[in-house]
């Protein structure tokens, strides 16, 4: 057992599921997105949006998706940096059917462009499970340096991502294979014990039936 799964992270905020969980959620999902966000929609679900204003969960998600880390001291007053610095932020209620009750989902618009949307939970003790990007579901902590792989179902994306990996000296701690049908989109999450080499994610995003490489990695986290 974890020192942490005791006495909860080193956060600033009354709640480790609503306030440090939700930072988490927030900076998760910003180191995903892989840019600035521009815009970013908060949806919030269950305790969350029933006593999140109470706990700063709305500043909490925003100061994530600014790349704060649970214990800035700034995250009381993130919401007025993101605006300072031109992001438009807007708030609302997150319709799911039977969602972990400490639920945000966002969308999420980059500098460039770019866009994303994540369904993130707050399980308690500063933990939280990305369970959905881009309508897909997934499931992963975002403690490990985690490469995702949004593919054509086709057969042999799974050997080119395997066989990058190996080719990088990076091993597999687990994989995850998601579908929205067959012949559809997939999802590959592969959870590393090492961090994957940027060459290798660009190669990957070159190969046919790739659609989008999105990668977490540990190495960015203060």
């Amino acid at each position: 057992m974890n020192i942490f799964d005791v006495i909860g992270p080193v956060m600033v905020g009354p709640s480790s599921s609503h306030t440090a969980g939700a930072v988490r959620i927030g900076y998760v999902a910003r180191q995903l997105l892989g840019e600035e966000v521009r815009e970013a929609k908060i949806l919030l679900y269950g305790s969350f949006l029933a006593t999140g204003k109470g706990h700063g969960t709305d500043k909490a998600l925003t100061a994530g998706l600014l790349g704060m880390q649970t214990d800035d001291y700034r995250i009381p007053k993130s919401i007025e940096i993101a605006e300072d610095k031109g992001m438009k932020i807007a708030f609302g209620e997150a319709v799911l059917k039977e969602a972990h009750p400490n639920t945000a989902q966002l969308y999420l618009k980059g500098i460039s462009g770019k866009t994303m949307e994540l369904v993130g939970q707050s399980l308690g003790g500063g933990r939280i499970n990305i369970a959905e990007i881009d309508g897909i579901e997934t499931n992963f902590s975002g403690e490990n340096p985690t490469l995702i792989v949004h593919n054509l179902d086709q057969p042999g994306h799974v050997s080119e991502v395997t066989s990058m990996l190996a080719h990088k000296g990076v091993n597999i701690a687990t994989m995850q294979l998601y579908r929205s049908s067959k012949g559809g989109k997939a999802v590959m999450v592969v959870e590393c014990d090492q961090e994957v080499p940027q060459e290798g994610i660009r190669w990957l995003e070159r190969v046919e039936g790739v659609l989008k490489v999105t990668y977490l990695g540990k190495s960015e986290e203060k």
